[in-house]
């Protein structure tokens, strides 16, 4: 297992392979090796949130086919500016703050379209120092759209950890917590908020500071967009008044991301708001990829408006079967797999176990030690299994080691799940990453780059932000 999760990685840094087919690799190498037989692998490659990201991007290629995401974008232009720096630092302030309440996958996968179209409406009339006005667009495209892209997806992954319901690792750690340690304060909502939300305000500008500076080959305050705002409403004007097709989708849209927020109960201190699916027999059996798919078929099925028997079939409908074919990225739906299949392995095979257990090797040394070698771990673990899993399989360790270091379980514990959510450097590491991956202006070179500074800063900030944090707010001795 050690060695398949080596060449996984190996072949997916290098793009030794295609990244789909490197996906592929547990399906041939898993039963070959004795980990797992070929059924449960297989089943990994339609787990539920290959589904929820299906479904997602289905409604994203709706929006494009009706040029709604290009309105989108001239109307998101025209608000923010047109200054590159600016642009990114809106994306991302906007997409943490969604994180917090809903899905980090729903969320990245809402904002896709939007940002890619974004970015080829600015391209056009682009500048760029030093650089040939000829080259300048597909120079944009690769530089500016990545680090956006890479923004929206790391902003994702950040905001999930303002709130308990922001990621489902936080919502681990306090079940398990709440499990464990009975007779501690159980931490609740505002406890959290208090911890987690001063992490996202520190960090998020940090994580965009260094990705206009160092995310591309080149600062992307070098490029000029030539765009004004006579400009940009005379491209509003151009697309003509909002037409129906455009209604029809923008409703899809909205009510698709109003039924992921309010999904599951809304918990804010004493507040409660519950969710829709409350309201039905069976709330257990929903998930976010029922919504998305139930709102993919509603598109598939749902007529333009007038028609004639000369109209083509593929065109009678909002979307259709042969637009989804060409349009969705089905290597990333193998990403997704691959992904699930290692992270599977990983747990059957008992080396994630295994590799866990050197944690309980270091009872006896001082916390400054324990900090941030439990986070480096969770960090690396994390690149190549599930956060949840991660969380999971290293709560017992720790929270036995503070036993043994007669510490507070919460200032070890606490770190761990956070930084289980800062996972930037492979595209298989969280869903946000794979979702930007698939829009083909990222590599993976260049993701692990990026990804790899910013896991370095967060093993720095984040124990200290933590442990003072922490102390202060929940009253830890």
């Amino acid at each position: 297992m050690a060695a398949v999760a080596a060449l996984m990685a190996i072949w997916w840094i290098t793009e030794a392979a295609h990244i789909a087919v490197t996906a592929l690799l547990p399906l041939a190498l898993f039963p070959l090796l004795g980990i797992m037989k070929s059924q449960p692998v297989a089943t990994n490659y339609s787990n539920h949130l290959v589904y929820l990201y299906l479904g997602g991007f289905v409604i994203a290629l709706a929006m494009e086919k009706w040029n709604l995401h290009k309105r989108i974008a001239l109307l998101t232009i025209r608000r923010i500016g047109t200054r590159a720096e600016r642009l990114v630092l809106g994306f991302m302030a906007t997409t943490a703050f969604l994180s917090m309440w809903i899905s980090n996958t729903a969320t990245t996968m809402m904002f896709l379209p939007v940002t890619m179209a974004v970015v080829n409406q600015l391209a056009e009339s682009a500048t760029i120092q030093g650089v040939p006005d000829e080259r300048a667009p597909g120079l944009v495209r690769s530089a500016f759209g990545s680090v956006l892209l890479l923004g929206v997806a790391y902003a994702a992954s950040i905001g999930g950890v303002g709130t308990v319901i922001g990621t489902p690792t936080n919502v681990a750690f306090v079940g398990f917590a709440a499990q464990r340690f009975p007779d501690l304060r159980p931490i609740s909502f505002l406890d959290w908020l208090l911890i987690g939300l001063p992490l996202v305000v520190v960090f998020l500008p940090i994580t965009w500071l260094y990705l206009c500076r160092f995310g591309s080959e080149i600062a992307i305050s070098r490029i000029t967009f030539g765009a004004s705002a006579s400009v940009i409403d005379d491209e509003l004007a151009a697309l003509g008044p909002v037409k129906p097709q455009e209604k029809r989708v923008l409703a899809v849209a909205s009510s698709t991301a109003l039924l992921w927020i309010f999904r599951e109960d809304i918990v804010v201190g004493s507040f409660r708001l519950s969710g829709w699916s409350n309201w039905l027999p069976y709330p257990d059996f929903l998930h976010d990829a029922t919504v998305a798919m139930l709102f993919a078929i509603v598109l598939c099925i749902w007529p333009v408006g007038k028609r004639s028997p000369e109209t083509p079939e593929e065109g009678r409908t909002l979307i259709d079967w042969r637009t989804i074919q060409h349009g969705v990225p089905w290597g990333v739906v193998l990403l997704f797999g691959g992904g699930f299949a290692l992270a599977q392995g990983l747990e059957v095979s008992g080396l994630a176990a295994w590799i866990g257990t050197g944690i309980s090797e270091l009872k006896g040394f001082p916390i400054w030690v324990l900090f941030p070698m439990a986070c480096v771990f969770a960090v690396l673990m994390t690149e190549m299994t599930s956060n949840v899993a991660t969380v999971l399989m290293i709560m017992p360790i720790l929270a036995e080691a503070a036993v043994q270091l007669n510490v507070h379980p919460y200032l070890l514990m606490i770190p761990a799940t956070i930084i289980a959510s800062f996972a930037f450097m492979l595209p298989v590491a969280t869903p946000p990453n794979a979702i930007v991956f698939s829009s083909g202006w990222i590599t993976v070179p260049r993701m692990f780059k990026a990804g790899v500074a910013l896991d370095a800063l967060a093993l720095v900030i984040i124990p200290v932000m933590v442990y003072v944090l922490g102390r202060t707010v929940l009253q830890l001795p």
